[in-house]
């Protein structure tokens, strides 16, 4: 049996400034982009990686979920707290450099943590926190 990552899934709360983000500052493709009575799914991935994807959703459209639940999850994104993606990178301080200049919302620097990895972590325009992690 194989088994692999095809989609994971981070909200966001303003797809324009979510694909300017994924597509300008990480360089992601943009793969998919679905609107859907007036939200919008947008899928995009490393383009070296094309079965690797990260949908960004409208939280909004979770089922099931009462006015004061879509409160609380969208303040939970805002927080950065709620869901994250790890990625990584061959130059950390260049991909860092990159995001710092095109104005990320940064929340650690590179720094090399105790258990083995140099990374730094910033958030996307959601909230949701990202980290990424040198490797070589």
């Amino acid at each position: 049996m194989k088994i692999t990552i095809h989609s994971s899934f981070l909200p966001q709360t303003d797809p324009d400034a979510s694909l300017a983000f994924y597509r300008d500052v990480l360089d992601f493709e943009i793969r998919n982009d679905v609107g859907y009575e007036g939200m919008r799914w947008i899928t995009v991935g490393p383009q070296n990686q094309p079965d690797t994807n990260i949908v960004l959703y409208p939280p909004e459209a979770t089922p099931g979920v009462t006015d004061e639940e879509k409160r609380t999850l969208f303040e939970l994104i805002a927080k950065g707290t709620f869901f994250g993606v790890n990625l990584a990178t061959t130059d950390l301080d260049a991909t860092f450099a990159k995001l710092e200049s095109a104005g990320a919302d940064i929340v650690q620097e590179p720094i090399d943590q105790p258990y083995g990895v140099r990374d730094c972590a910033f958030r996307d325009p959601a909230g949701n926190e990202i980290r990424l992690q040198e490797i070589q």
